[in-house]
């Protein structure tokens, strides 16, 4: 198997300019294995072997439109997903980690800024034992999604195969609060880019759930057209949000109104990758399973209009996000066998630099901390039984 399943970008000036290097003494280094051992000893009698998956880390060029492998860590079970976070519960300045969620249930937590590194940071969450004398912590199966929340920096939010989402007090290393309101697995989270106590969530049980994290029975409830496979907040109006499906269907929603404003018949198969652009208002960019990419102008909140599609030669396409600095490069990820990583500055084609080149570049909307406080926005919230 040879698949790309999940990416994401590191923000331009983030990385340490000179990497640490790990360097053990020898009892360190056989402390390591021998933990490490007894882990893969542990999570392979309870699921199939898919040990030593190896996560790279890759540099953009965008002057030269190239990339190359920085390093890469080579991590104990297969990745689902990653979310960039810079929260260090040990140092007050903020660091570059990668949170990965994978076949286990529990949350890898890796530094970027070390070279040669052979275990995380920290974790989140560990599964019983007996022989330890240990309890549970956090998730009982995979981890399908991370949503880590920028304007208060120590939550994560984590969904899974278990059909819950948890939030995590990194701090602390526990989770805060449970979200057990669905009937199949959670796999798609986005907090709102405004209000930092509003967790969008999408399941398989074909529905998109805002919550008011502020009470964890607080929430509204929309249907979706199928399983929910992505979920995305118009970060430049959170009026609305968007969600894409299983069987290929692209909706916007006005959490204002309650109501679907549209939806439109966006793939012939699940819809992997929903992304929109950074400082573009509407250019937004969808992937399927299909092997199809394809650029939408979604300005208007009434109205999808497709712009250009086309066939890629990455297999089924597993992941797809536009980069944070520059507003029309994608990086994604398909399962072929040989070609199955792209990073692609879209405007290289006429019909999307026509439409888009001459929209004004803005910044999306600011966060606003002291919405957190108001009372009328739990008034806004309404509670479903």
């Amino acid at each position: 198997m040879n698949v790309i399943p999940c990416c994401t970008w590191v923000k331009r000036g983030v990385s340490a300019a000179v990497p640490d290097k790990v360097q053990l003494t020898a009892e360190e280094l056989a402390g390591i294995i021998k933990k490490t051992e007894s882990d893969l000893a542990e999570f392979e009698a309870n699921s199939d072997d898919d040990s030593d998956k190896e996560e790279a880390g890759c540099i953009y060029n965008e002057r030269e439109g190239s990339f190359y492998c920085h390093h890469d860590i080579f991590l104990p079970s297969f990745p689902l997903c990653f979310e960039w976070l810079s929260f260090d519960p040990s140092d007050a300045k903020p660091g570059n980690f990668v949170a990965i969620g994978n076949m286990t249930s529990v949350i890898e937590v890796w530094d970027l800024d070390i070279v040669d590194c052979l275990e995380p940071i920290f974790k989140l969450g560990c599964k019983p034992s007996k022989k330890h004398n240990r309890k549970r912590v956090g998730h009982k199966d995979a981890v399908l999604d991370l949503a880590w929340n920028v304007q208060l920096p120590h939550i994560l939010a984590s969904g899974s195969v278990d059909k819950t989402v948890l939030l995590w007090d990194i701090e602390k290393g526990v989770p805060d609060t449970k979200l057990d309101q669905f009937t199949e697995k959670v796999g798609a989270l986005q907090w709102h880019p405004k209000k930092s106590y509003m967790l969008l969530a999408g399941s398989e049980d074909k529905t998109a759930k805002l919550f008011d994290c502020r009470t964890s029975d607080t929430f509204k409830t929309w249907e979706a057209t199928g399983e929910v496979e992505r979920v995305l907040w118009n970060h430049f109006d959170p009026n609305y949000f968007f969600l894409s499906t299983k069987n290929g269907i692209i909706e916007c929603i006005d959490i204002r109104q309650g109501q679907h404003l549209w939806e439109v018949k966006g793939h012939e198969k699940e819809i992997t990758g929903l992304s929109l652009s950074s400082s573009c208002p509407g250019f937004l960019v969808t992937s399927s399973e299909d092997g199809v990419i394809k650029v939408w102008d979604a300005l208007s909140p009434q109205l999808l209009e497709p712009v250009w599609e086309t066939e890629t030669n990455l297999g089924a396409i597993q992941c797809l996000h536009l980069s944070p600095n520059s507003p029309f490069t994608i990086a994604v990820g398909g399962d072929h066998k040989s070609h199955n990583f792209k990073v692609w500055d879209l405007t290289e084609n006429s019909q999307v630099n026509e439409r888009f080149r001459s929209r004004r570049l803005v910044e999306p909307i600011q966060n606003e901390e002291s919405d957190a406080g108001n009372p009328e926005d739990t008034e806004e919230m309404e509670t479903d039984e």
